[in-house]
């Protein structure tokens, strides 16, 4: 995880493979529970592509995605960033 300090805010950014990481382990917990794109999208309130965007590692998902993606799958949040 990369640290990025101003004086104003501390903006905590994912770096690339942690992004990468984490969609690959997305994808992967959702393929193995026989879960698709879309019904992940509609527990999350989100479009289809949003899912498949973190999957693809073409966004990066605020801690609170995170912790509902981990959610609807039925996993902890270090399972799918580990």
């Amino acid at each position: 995880m990369l640290f990025y300090t101003t004086t104003k805010h501390v903006i905590i950014l994912l770096m690339t493979d942690d992004v990468k990481k984490l969609g690959e382990n997305l994808k992967k917990i959702r393929l193995s529970k026989n879960i698709t794109q879309i019904k992940i999208a509609k527990k999350l309130g989100v479009d289809r592509a949003f899912i498949s965007n973190i999957e693809n590692a073409k966004t990066n998902p605020t801690l609170a995605t995170i912790t509902n993606l981990a959610q609807a799958l039925g996993v902890s949040t270090n399972e799918l960033l580990k």
